[in-house]
């Protein structure tokens, strides 16, 4: 503790030179010239912006990757005129693994930080590196969410939990006689609301979880696949909007704007039940007839085999609530965060009986990768920031949307809450646009890679980003049409 103590203090006192503050920018007449001034003062700021774009295409090409790994392996067995068959098994086997690196999604922006941090070092020196590192660790807490979103993953994707969250949801689905296509609706509805709750990272986690079991299991088309997958991605984004402290979007600005739980749940709450229930209904009824052939399946897989599943005894459920719950709580305390990380690791183990192995692969890529976006992406609002400014409120509606795709959504919010004289119209534009375009790509919306980590085995080739973006289309527009022509209702 007092080591922390001691860097905290030098943090405090140490300066960096890039990122420049927004507000240390001097004013312009036009946007175009705002940019040209801002790049003049520091053209790092256009390298860190080419890197990110680079991080951006690498991302929806990384499928590309993986295929070059998998010819590697296939070229033990080929014909010795094959291309690879010039290096030795020993190559072959360590270029796999790195187009295998390169063709993982979680780790594509770390990968980017590579350049942009030899980048600085040559421009500012390691001196200056070092001060903006402890800075953003220290001062300014960005880190903060990155270990909350792998801490409530590990977590809620434990067995006890997944259990809990089935055992209601099936209460539900037994409305519809528990088939296939009445644990799909029930799931993706219930699920992402649940997320006001217990967060979205959460939510998310124990709705892909569930998909996994009571749906993927049952091998639905490609199609229904994207289209599942692009729903739960735009209902995720909008059904954490009940409360103020579940979605990380509006977790950026609540405490700035003095947004809480009743205004948040009376402005945009129940905008987001009507979206998540529309959108799912207009999905189940275009796929009823593959809902049927599905449920035909399932039955005759249910009548060949029956397992039997240990449960999870009511104690333990209630002691993984408690961490679930504890958690939420600590979210800010990065100290006590990770003392609750560790207990439950400890508890977990104690009864590993009753539990299936924990999975620390998944949640630490998506810290991974969070963790990058957010060094990335806090060099970018030399250009967002002013971009912002110049547009009006229907303008921030659909620049939100615009630019969510391609940064997460609570970068957006964040930037925009560093804005000065926002009238409340603008606030909720510029929320409700970054909300809405939460589904459209992996990386609109933190939470999209805790869903992509799980479901991603079960897409042949990786997942597409185009197939998604189309697949999240319908939905993203039935969410945009809603909050923003029901703005005051």
């Amino acid at each position: 503790m007092f080591i922390l103590c001691v860097q905290t203090l030098f943090a405090a006192e140490s300066t960096f030179p890039c990122p420049i503050p927004l507000d240390d920018y001097p004013s312009a007449n036009s946007l175009w010239e705002n940019l040209l001034k801002r790049i003049e003062i520091s053209p790092f700021n256009l390298f860190a912006s080419i890197v990110f774009t680079c991080a951006i295409i690498h991302t929806f090409c990384h499928r590309y990757f993986v295929d070059i790994a998998e010819c590697i392996h296939e070229s033990d067995s080929t014909p010795d005129g094959s291309y690879f068959q010039t290096f030795g098994t020993d190559a072959r086997r360590m270029f796999a693994k790195i187009f295998h690196l390169l063709g993982e999604v979680e780790i594509t922006f770390a990968l980017w930080l590579i350049p942009l941090f030899c980048g600085y070092i040559y421009t500012f020196g390691w001196n200056s590196l070092s001060s903006y590192i402890d800075h953003l660790t220290y001062i300014s807490n960005k880190f903060e969410e990155p270990l909350f979103v792998m801490a409530i993953m590990l977590i809620a994707a434990s067995k006890p939990i997944v259990q809990l969250a089935s055992d209601i949801i099936e209460r539900l689905a037994n409305f519809g006689k528990g088939s296939v296509g009445a644990w799909w609706f029930i799931i993706m509805t219930v699920g992402p609301l649940l997320g006001s709750l217990i967060t979205e990272p959460a939510a998310i986690t124990i709705c892909a979880m569930l998909l996994l079991q009571k749906f993927f299991i049952h091998s639905p088309s490609n199609k229904l696949k994207y289209a599942t997958l692009g729903l739960l991605f735009v209902s995720i984004s909008v059904g954490g909007l009940l409360t103020h402290f579940a979605a990380p979007p509006v977790l950026m600005v609540a405490r700035n704007w003095e947004w809480t739980t009743p205004f948040m749940f009376t402005t945009f709450g129940v905008k987001s039940i009507l979206v998540v229930f529309l959108s799912t209904l207009s999905y189940f009824i275009f796929f009823r007839r593959e809902f049927t052939r599905l449920e035909v399946r399932r039955k005759k897989t249910a009548s060949i085999s029956h397992s039997i599943e240990l449960r999870v005894p009511a104690w333990i459920v209630a002691f993984h609530v408690f961490f679930l719950m504890l958690t939420v709580l600590v979210m800010h305390s990065s100290v006590i965060l990770m003392f609750t990380l560790m207990a439950f690791i400890a508890f977990s183990d104690v009864t590993s009986q009753f539990q299936d192995k924990t999975q620390y692969k998944s949640p630490i890529l998506v810290g991974i990768f969070l963790t990058a976006l957010v060094i990335h992406g806090d060099f970018q609002g030399w250009w967002i920031e002013p971009v912002l400014m110049s547009l009006s409120d229907s303008q921030l509606f659909l620049g939100g949307m615009l630019l969510t795709p391609f940064n997460d959504n609570a970068a957006i919010t964040y930037l925009a809450s560093l804005v000065p004289d926002f009238s409340d119209t603008m606030k909720y534009m510029i929320v409700s646009g970054a909300i809405c375009g939460g589904g459209l790509t992996v990386i609109a919306n933190a939470p999209n890679l805790a869903g992509v980590s799980i479901l991603k085995d079960k897409f042949e080739n990786g997942i597409s980003p185009l197939k998604l973006f189309y697949a999240a289309l319908f939905p993203t527009i039935v969410a945009a049409s809603i909050f923003y022509f029901l703005y005051n209702i």
